[in-house]
């Protein structure tokens, strides 16, 4: 008997494996930066179709009662486009800067909420989903010799910066096609390979990573396991490796909370852990610092840019922020204010309200995903999402690589909507 075969795929499917497919294509020519949003709103557009104006659809196409986590998600990132319009008026920014600024919400914040309502709300199979991103991960891999040999050969660092820049973003790092950049702290070669920066390449590592175990076929799973390590060793982020490290041992143990056993194991470890209080207060803190230590003066930086963004906020605009993002002084290198770090940047360009606004969907995904791990596989796949973002929410700015790392998005909403599902024979 034949064995049997996946029916085609949809054409949300399609689409979503065509983007992720193609992103070496789409760094090479600058459109990356834009692929992420247009198919953010695509499969958004489709997910509002199949469940408010497709009632004919067959009931296995239609969609569930959409889970009050992925709810706080959209009216969070709907407030934040109200917000950033009352700041506007507030500082008197002009039609021209508030249209510019909301087409950078379009592009940002609303994908946090758009991904994981299209995920929850479409017929998204998650194996589609795992072997595009390790179908990327053997195109990593293949030019994996290139990447490693430009510093040595002495090719150029950036190749060259897209004419697709004149479509916006928040500078040219978007739309340059970057082989490698020298660390000047330590002078040695950093990947980033299509994401703007080293750091953001290593959270790209992370989310594939996680992505990859839930391929069936060994060989694939283990192509994106290669090349999302490889990925995140070369990027040399810090965040990334810490991740690797922790991600998934929390989602194991969150999975087996429904289980008695469990608990009673917790008991000897929380005695044992009260008895050796101070001396892991003492490791956490040299654990700190040895981190901090590796970049100091990336750290001071992220440190001062959070500094300034907090005085700024306080003194200047509490409750709906500035608005815009501003280049901070010379002793910050001009970066950002509040750059490398969501509260932070939220405190500065969205005031209190703005942290809210992140800080709810934030604290409800985290508390469904807890229950929804407990259930099975695929809820553990959307707690790792969650928890990945949570990370990186203290790192880097999570709406300016929603492009990249929209698959994280994506498989929360599916994770959500396949959990307590029997999984899949290997």
């Amino acid at each position: 008997m034949a064995a049997p075969t996946d029916p085609a795929p949809n054409a949300a499917e399609r689409l979503i494996a065509f983007t992720i497919g193609g992103s070496y294509w789409l760094w090479l020519v600058g459109g990356l930066y834009m692929a992420g949003p247009l198919l953010g709103w695509a499969l958004a557009a489709m997910a509002v179709r199949a469940t408010y104006l497709a009632p004919a659809l067959p009931q296995a196409e239609r969609p569930g009662t959409l889970p009050v986590q992925l709810w706080a998600w959209l009216l969070g990132m709907g407030a934040m486009l109200c917000i950033l319009l009352v700041a506007h008026a507030n500082f008197s920014l002009g039609a021209g800067q508030t249209i510019k600024s909301a087409v950078g919400w379009a592009k940002g914040w609303a994908l946090l909420g758009l991904f994981p309502f299209a995920g929850y709300a479409l017929p998204i199979r998650l194996s589609v989903l795992a072997r595009a991103v390790c179908r990327l991960g053997r195109q990593t891999l293949i030019l994996m010799p290139l990447f490693l040999a430009a510093p040595y050969i002495h090719l150029p660092s950036i190749l060259w910066v897209s004419p697709l820049k004149v479509l916006g973003g928040a500078s040219d790092e978007f739309f340059a096609v970057v082989l490698y950049t020298i660390d000047p702290e330590i002078g040695v070669a950093r990947w980033q390979f299509f994401a703007p920066w080293s750091p953001a390449a290593g959270m790209v590592a992370m989310i594939h990573f996680l992505i990859a175990r839930e391929e069936r076929k060994p060989g694939w799973r283990w192509m994106g396991y290669i090349a999302s390590v490889l990925m995140a060793v070369l990027s040399q982020s810090r965040m990334a490796l810490v991740a690797l490290a922790i991600i998934i041992p929390i989602t194991m143990v969150a999975g087996r909370l429904g289980k008695a056993n469990t608990w009673f194991a917790f008991a000897p470890i929380s005695l044992l852990a009260g008895w050796l209080l101070p001396q892991l207060a003492a490791l956490s803190e040299q654990g700190a610092s040895s981190f901090n230590g590796a970049r100091a003066s990336s750290s001071r930086v992220r440190a001062t840019l959070g500094r300034i963004a907090v005085e700024r906020w306080q003194h200047e605009a509490y409750w709906f922020g500035h608005g815009i993002v501003e280049r901070g002084p010379h002793l910050v290198e001009y970066m950002p204010i509040g750059s490398h770090h969501s509260w932070y940047g939220l405190l500065y360009v969205k005031g209190l309200l703005g942290v809210v606004s992140l800080g709810i969907p934030m604290v409800a995904s985290l508390i469904g995903c807890v229950f929804a791990a407990t259930q099975g596989r695929y809820g553990r796949l959307a707690l790792s999402m969650s928890l990945t973002y949570w990370l990186y929410s203290f790192g880097e700015n999570l709406e300016v690589l929603t492009y990249i790392s929209w698959p994280a998005l994506l498989a929360l909403g599916i994770g959500l909507r396949l959990q307590g599902q029997p999984e899949p024979a290997e």
